[in-house]
């Protein structure tokens, strides 16, 4: 199971830098996390300060 970004997200970066795989990119002002590269180890989460990477 992967990490998806909701709708919570306020475009701060700081999962996209925290990111080991390089899986969340930038897209039309939002981030977003490339599944394919998602290995599912929550530093996203842990770094976001509105909850916004959820579990698929």
């Amino acid at each position: 199971m992967t990490y998806i970004i909701t709708d919570e997200c306020i475009a701060c970066g700081a999962c996209e830098a925290e990111c080991p795989e390089g899986a969340i990119f930038e897209s039309d002002g939002t981030y977003k996390i490339d599944a394919s590269k998602c290995q599912d180890c929550g530093a996203c989460a842990d770094v976001c300060p509105v909850g916004a990477p959820q579990k698929a």
